[in-house]
């Protein structure tokens, strides 16, 4: 027991600590997001949703979870088998390990670190990598175009994403998570910023690849695109994943622009809780309100429209930090 408590004491013990919880935390994240989704898109639909098994459905996305945890693991002939087995690991695991910079209070966070926001973007660009990895390794035509749309549509859209997320870091002047929640003392940077906000939500529902912009894994042209070939948990990494790259990005929209834990009365993890959901709420609204865009219209509004206006806004902004 004391060697226990000596190792959770050293900053390799807090960090394990830290990855056990963000291990529990995504997993219960996952299963809340599908169920939530699921109510969303019924009511937006008129109709109740899942509603038998367990109050208003609230444990059937538990009950699929055994089932897919269930299913055979089929590894098709023709595959790329190391790249192929390898792939649903690389999309998973950098998701999971941006966790570790995310304050989610003020004492709340595994490690502060100075370039919080250069982790997270480094390895949310392995999510990319890994969608390629699954499409050419799995020998399936689908599979090949829908990881091909997938690195087109991140490519064009992390460009604007990033120079969004310049106009906050270059008001408060360091890449660390807790000093851009800190500079939000006297007011959100959604006041001050509120193309930036626009366009940086733009940008994350692309980069998640989410409905109007679902292009890689459009079911009625491609079965299911990147991940046509994956079943059993392999293909739930991917949806593990998808359902946590929603949280990282709604995180960082709440940590840039909403004042991350700031809020009255309550403690501050249930403020960064209750601000994330909101941002999660308002992508599911658009996959449910919005009809799916063609692909040369994706990329047309990436670099015709949402690329400039990104660079003026930081333009705009410099300007103001300069006469100020």
């Amino acid at each position: 027991m004391d060697n226990l408590v000596r190792i959770l004491g050293t900053d390799l013990g807090r960090m394990l600590a830290g990855l056990i919880g963000v291990i529990a935390l995504v997993s219960v994240n996952a299963l809340f997001l599908i169920w939530m989704e699921r109510k969303v898109a019924a009511h937006m639909q008129l109709r109740p949703g899942p509603m038998e098994v367990g109050w208003h459905g609230a444990i059937q996305t538990i009950a699929d979870a055994l089932k897919l945890m269930g299913k055979e693991l089929i590894t098709p002939a023709e595959v790329d088998r190391s790249v192929y087995l390898l792939a649903p690991i690389v999309v998973f695991l950098p998701v999971l390990l941006s966790f570790l910079v995310i304050p989610f209070s003020q004492t709340l966070v595994i490690r502060d670190m100075n370039v919080g926001v250069l982790l997270i973007l480094a390895f949310a660009a392995l999510t990319v990598l890994a969608i390629l990895m699954a499409g050419w390794a799995s020998n399936n035509k689908y599979a090949v175009f829908g990881s091909i749309r997938s690195v087109a549509q991140n490519v064009a859209y992390e460009i604007p994403l990033l120079i969004t997320v310049m106009s906050p870091i270059l008001m408060v002047g360091s890449y660390r998570l807790t000093d851009i929640v800190a500079a939000q003392e006297k007011f959100w940077f959604i006041v001050s910023q509120p193309l930036a906000f626009i366009l940086y939500i733009t940008c994350a529902t692309a980069e998640t690849n989410r409905a109007p912009f679902d292009l890689p894994e459009a079911e009625s042209e491609l079965v299911a695109g990147f991940h046509t070939e994956y079943s059993g948990m392999r293909f739930g990494l991917f949806f593990l994943a998808e359902y946590t790259n929603m949280f990282i990005v709604a995180a960082l929209a709440t940590i840039f622009f909403l004042g991350g834990w700031r809020g009255p009365v309550l403690p501050g993890w249930v403020w960064f809780l209750l601000k994330v959901y909101a941002i999660i709420f308002l992508i599911m609204w658009f996959r449910w309100t919005f009809p799916r865009v063609r692909f040369d219209q994706l990329i047309t509004f990436a670099w015709k429209i949402l690329i400039p206006l990104a660079f003026a806004n930081l333009l705009l902004t410099a300007l103001v930090m300069k006469l100020m």
